[in-house]
């Protein structure tokens, strides 16, 4: 059969099959009288051969060593394979995510593109330096896609690299909580926590929904997190998960005073000092639990907790009596003040 046959029948450019020849892939049987290459059906069989194994990604350097040495064996170059597509499919990923991230940016010029461009590699340095000052810049000059900064966030272990994304974020004006909610589900500890961090300073309605979910986050130090945004921005929810974190000892200076600003709210104070009260007296709650306890009924007013710090100025813990008594002291000097200015509480 000659190359022209051949081509036609098998796909594969005359060119090609030339070449192939000249690296000694597949040699013709022979000449016709008119010169043209001459191909057997072993020379055609060859050819498909040589196309599949270079359909796999092999170099045709790999494919004639594939055909030709009785020793090669396949299983190591398959597994080399197999890395190097993973890596370019990775760094093709990488590519269309920068530029689908560019073009939602809208850049008015090709100016744009190039700060968006610099902005998003500055975001990747090993630099933290380089890392602060591109958050920073996020939302002061060309603005960086908030997928971008969502990603950097969840991923950055730097304390205040993180402070600045968070910055960022929060500054960018759109709600991005929805896109922040999937590192809640991350089965890594940090990314978690960045997560929650990052929500807590989103001013969005949905940001505080997304709080008060995660206070049944499986996560303590989520719920922990959550409580005390959601303490600061007035939300009852907060309360026992707050009055844990003190039983618990976690955060829990934090979350005395995430209580004690809730407890502004007369009703709401009532109820704080009522479940504190009710910790107190579990049998099961140790010493430390008790004293910091003690502690926290300090800035909550209202009669119950007045009764409370009464009963434990006697307690049998002489740092739970202690506490109790100075605390009672406090409020006395306060009540004074009030009552002198004719405003009681």
């Amino acid at each position: 059969m000659l190359i022209g046959d051949v081509a036609r029948r098998s796909g594969v450019s005359a060119r090609m099959l030339r070449h192939y020849e000249s690296l000694g892939l597949v040699r013709p049987t022979g000449r016709s009288d008119s010169g043209y290459r001459e191909y057997s059906s072993e020379n055609i069989r060859r050819i498909f051969h040589v196309e599949s194994l270079r359909s796999l990604g092999l170099s045709l350097r790999d494919v004639g060593r594939a055909l030709d040495d009785p020793g090669f064996a396949p299983a190591e170059l398959v597994d080399d394979l197999i890395r190097q597509t993973r890596e370019r499919i990775a760094a093709e990923t990488e590519l269309l995510t920068r530029l689908r991230r560019i073009g939602v940016a809208e850049p008015a010029g090709w100016e744009d593109v190039l700060q968006i461009v610099a902005l998003l590699q500055a975001l990747g340095s090993k630099s933290a330096g380089a890392r602060q000052r591109a958050a920073l810049s996020a939302a002061e000059e060309v603005p960086v896609p908030v997928e971008a900064l969502v990603e950097a966030v969840l991923n950055e272990s730097d304390p205040n690299v993180a402070g600045a994304l968070r910055w960022a974020l929060a500054q960018s004006g759109e709600d991005v909580s929805a896109l922040l909610a999937k590192g809640l589900g991350s089965s890594v500890a940090e990314v978690r926590k960045r997560a929650v961090q990052s929500i807590a300073e989103i001013p969005h309605d949905a940001a505080t929904a997304l709080l008060r979910d995660a206070l049944t986050n499986p996560d303590t130090v989520v719920r922990g997190y959550a409580a005390l945004a959601l303490g600061t921005r007035g939300v009852a929810d907060a309360v026992p998960t707050l009055i844990d974190m003190i039983v618990e000892g976690r955060n829990d200076t934090d979350a005395a005073d995430a209580l004690s600003t809730l407890a502004g709210d007369p009703a709401l104070g009532e109820r704080i000092a009522t479940g504190l009260v009710d910790c107190l007296d579990r049998g099961t709650v140790g010493p430390p639990a008790r004293r910091r306890l003690t502690q926290a009924l300090a800035d909550v007013p209202g009669v119950t907790t007045s009764r409370a710090l009464a009963q434990l100025s006697h307690d049998e813990d002489r740092a739970v009596a202690l506490t109790a008594t100075y605390i009672l002291k406090l409020r006395d000097g306060t009540q004074r003040v009030a009552d002198a200015s004719g405003r009681l509480w």
